[in-house]
């Protein structure tokens, strides 16, 4: 059984950074793939970014291409989400997840294990 907790998320204006730490216990996280996924109010979970278990692939969502990177500490057991230039629209509970498999695509239904999440909130 793995768990993973999110930490990180918080209140910050448009324009400001943030980053995110998803920390596993439980079972070492080295050979699963990782997706990080946010849900606003009345809206869907979504896709945001996801790395494989060795770091080396990453994938990102179009609407934070460019501007958030996926990054991973295996010895550490966590992975990081860092978010620059938020937008209101970034607004959501972040969620890490944990796959079963080395390399994992962009669906919630890839995915076993997820956190409880975190709170970003990004005003205008």
């Amino acid at each position: 059984q793995v768990q993973l907790v999110e930490s990180g998320g918080g209140l910050v204006q448009a324009g400001a950074s943030l980053r995110l730490s998803c920390a596993a216990s439980g079972h070492t996280l080295s050979r699963k793939a990782i997706g990080w996924f946010r849900q606003a109010p009345g809206s869907e979970r979504e896709f945001v970014s996801t790395i494989s278990g060795s770091g080396i692939n990453t994938a990102y969502a179009d609407s934070v291409k460019g501007r958030f990177t996926i990054s991973r500490d295996n010895a550490k057991n966590t992975i990081y989400l860092q978010m620059n230039s938020l937008k209101p629209e970034d607004t959501a509970v972040y969620f890490c997840a944990a796959a079963l498999s080395i390399i994992a695509g962009r669906g919630t239904n890839d995915y076993l294990y997820w956190g409880q999440g975190t709170q970003v909130t990004v005003s205008s």
